[in-house]
């Protein structure tokens, strides 16, 4: 099938009335964050039963004909790991598509795998080797040989026979429900909305801080993503993390005393220097009732590790009955939290409980045993 190149709005308009009345399409995007603190989209790659297209939005200005399809809840829109390019989609027009399918989050229901990539699920699926030639693309460079064109198609291209696939599988198998917990948190606003006062947490090392430390890290990191966000340029170029990590731990009453913090250059001093000594004094001036805590989770004893060992062979057995990979479960860690007595985890929500979950829970609360023949590992309910 011929891929089409569009770079103007007139064939842009062409081709959204020729797939207007599809009611599925396959949608993938190219873009460059490295040196801005958005996306820049670069290409967007659509597909239907009968056509394939790469867009170029840096030559199209108006994208809104291909942007009002995506949109269209009669339309499904397939997506292979699909959080970055929802989030190029929030960025553009400040709403979510709401029909919205994740092949990744399929595949890992079906049993190939937690966060399957898109050239190994491909491969498993339909037997196709995807070429990697080009992984490495600069997307913003014009113009795009043929080769480069196609190998973006491929993305679209074969993702519509392995979408097909998938969906027939989720409904032999009666799991099409299982989804619909996780495509809704894609398709929430509140999965892409940032808010710079809990952007503390992603500051590598943050647990090491106590104290008034975290709450001069909070105020920091908020003045960081502010800033980043502002002029538009990744976060780490405003201030490093280990930066961060040193102006909270050291808290400099001057700005005389900025320059022992090791990787805080002086031309960032000058500029910014007095915003950030406002930023420590505020911090401090704060209450302690009102400091950010990190909640450290107590070490479990013997006795409740080997119950976690448990736990983890029945959440074994569980998966092998169900064909799904352990890991697209629950980790070690999630089994922990839920011994030591959280409720508030993945594997008590959705599928994973309906599966496992509940199970697990049952176990704890005596509610079912567990015996062996030496060749399988049985378990019986009460009640």
């Amino acid at each position: 099938m011929t891929v089409q190149y569009i770079d103007t709005a007139e064939e842009l308009s062409s081709f959204c009335q020729q797939i207007a009345h599809t009611t599925w399409m396959t949608v993938d995007t190219e873009f460059l964050r490295e040196k801005t603190y958005s996306p820049q989209l670069c290409l967007i790659q659509v597909a239907t039963e009968n056509a394939i297209a790469c867009i170029d939005p840096i030559a199209i200005t108006d994208l809104t004909p291909i942007l009002d399809l995506i949109y269209n809840p009669d339309i499904a829109v397939v997506f292979h790991a699909a959080r970055q390019d929802l989030e190029l989609l929030y960025l553009i027009r400040d709403e979510l598509p709401t029909n919205v399918f994740d092949t990744q989050l399929a595949a890992t229901v079906l049993g190939y795998g937690d966060q399957i990539g898109y050239g190994n699920l491909v491969k498993l699926c339909i037997d196709v080797d995807l070429d990697k030639a080009h992984s490495r693309t600069d997307w913003t460079k014009r113009p795009l040989d043929p080769d480069q064109i196609d190998y973006a198609a491929d993305d679209v291209r074969y993702l519509r026979d392995v979408y097909k696939l998938l969906r027939q599988q989720l409904t032999d198998k009666k799991r099409t429900h299982w989804l619909d917990e996780d495509f809704a948190v894609l398709t929430s606003i509140d999965t892409y909305l940032v808010k710079p006062e809990t952007m503390w947490r992603k500051v590598k090392g943050f647990g090491r801080l106590k104290g008034v430390q975290l709450a001069i890290l909070q105020r920091l990191a908020a003045w960081r993503e502010q800033r980043a966000v502002a002029s538009n340029r990744p976060r780490r170029w405003i201030l490093k993390d280990d930066v961060l990590l040193d102006l909270a731990k050291l808290a400099p009453e001057t700005l005389d005393k900025f320059n022992l913090i090791r990787g805080l250059e002086s031309n960032t001093i000058n500029r910014h220097g007095k915003e950030l000594l406002n930023e420590i004094v505020l911090a401090k001036a704060l209450p302690k009732e009102q400091w950010p805590t990190v909640k450290k989770a107590q070490p479990l004893t013997p006795q409740q590790d080997s119950i976690v060992d448990a736990l983890m062979s029945l959440l074994r057995k569980y998966c092998i009955e169900q064909e799904i990979a352990p890991t697209a479960v629950a980790s070690r860690k999630d089994v922990e939290k839920m011994v030591a007595g959280e409720t508030d985890i993945p594997l008590l929500q959705g599928w994973r409980n309906e599966i496992v979950g509940h199970h697990l829970h049952a176990f704890l609360n005596g509610e079912l045993t567990i015996s062996t023949d030496q060749n399988q590992l049985n378990t019986q309910e009460k009640g």
